[in-house]
């Protein structure tokens, strides 16, 4: 068995299943993967175990009794924007994957499912969460630099006047690269859930951060619209955006 170590500890996956006999399945499956698991088996206890506990990436059930997993990602996503949530369900609906991804699930697993492909799913959102968590710091965006130590941005040297906000917002495209984001994902993640914007909120700010990254923000390269479902942000240029 190969332990998985972030930042010199193991990593802990929450799991949060009510179905007892499938919840020591992957249990044991998990752990024989070399992760550390902490299981619950309500919506509420799940929830305060994944705000107490903070655990590397969230196995989140749909069907729960109580809170089910839609209340739950959307309260948790509300608490922490960067937690990796890996919904659950037996329902391979469309509507219920766009439930679940709206509210901020970075993906979605129909039941049954193979031991392989939970696995590879689970290795792809911490792979993401790892880089980004080890590369933000100081990152370069082609020709610009984003300090997020000193919270700055700089041309070539050249200072980019910005604010904590644009910064917060370029922080979790970084750490969401490759994903597309709804409008009211990145509104509840970067402004909270309390706050009352529009998705004219998003596209003014994202027009704002494109003035700033972008060698032409016209044509964007790296912060790109996804025409109807949201933004997805790369530091490997896109072909255009909008």
């Amino acid at each position: 068995m190969t332990t998985r170590h972030t930042a010199g500890r193991q990593e802990t996956i929450l799991l949060v299943e009510d179905d007892l006999g499938l919840r020591l399945a992957m249990t044991k499956t998990l752990r024989s993967e070399g992760f550390r698991v902490e299981v619950a088996g309500t919506g509420k206890d799940g929830l305060e175990a994944a705000l107490a506990q903070k655990p590397d990436l969230v196995l989140l059930d749909v069907m729960l009794p109580g809170m089910n997993g839609f209340e739950v990602c959307q309260r948790l996503r509300e608490a922490d924007p960067e937690v990796p949530i890996l919904m659950v369900t037996a329902k391979g609906e469309e509507p219920d994957k766009v439930r679940g991804l709206r509210l901020g699930a970075d993906d979605y697993i129909v039941k049954p499912f193979g031991v392989a492909e939970l696995c590879a799913r689970i290795d792809a959102a911490l792979r993401r969460r790892r880089r980004v968590d080890a590369e933000t710091e100081v990152l370069q965006i082609g020709d610009v630099t984003a300090d997020f130590r000193a919270h700055t941005l700089s041309r070539r040297g050249q200072p980019i006047e910005t604010t904590a906000l644009e910064m917060r917002l370029l922080r979790y495209f970084l750490r969401h690269e490759g994903t597309l984001l709804p409008r009211q994902r990145i509104l509840d993640a970067v402004w909270g859930a309390d706050y009352f914007g529009t998705d004219r909120t998003v596209d003014n700010f994202i027009n704002r951060l494109r003035a700033k990254i972008e060698d032409d923000p016209k044509n964007p390269r790296h912060l790109v619209t996804v025409r109807g479902a949201g933004y997805r942000f790369t530091r490997t240029p896109s072909a255009g955006g909008d």
